[in-house]
């Protein structure tokens, strides 16, 4: 709990691993949204294929980008926890 209050220990990443699942979700309802409303245009030289295609591309796509975007957040607290465990045992040696 020590560790929690000094800000030696993030909880960051498990609010990253939450924003994932969030923004998967959202990306696969936004293309669903699209696809509906691209497959019910009608009219002359309205065919709602391109509205069809970006949809299905934020249903594949979508959940892959934010994975990639989550996971380079994330990178940069491995980093901190890293050298943290660093300079703690170049601490314990120099004593």
């Amino acid at each position: 709990m020590n560790d929690f209050w000094s800000f030696r220990r993030m909880i960051t990443p498990a609010i990253i691993q939450a924003l994932f699942w969030v923004g998967s979700i959202l990306s696969i309802i936004a293309g669903i949204v699209l696809i509906v409303a691209g497959s019910s245009i009608h009219g002359y030289g309205n065919t709602g294929t391109g509205s069809v295609l970006l949809g299905l591309a934020y249903i594949f796509l979508g959940p892959f980008l934010v994975r990639i975007w989550c996971e380079v957040v994330i990178l940069f607290f491995r980093m901190n926890e890293t050298l943290t465990d660093i300079s703690t045992k170049l601490g314990q040696k120099s004593s």
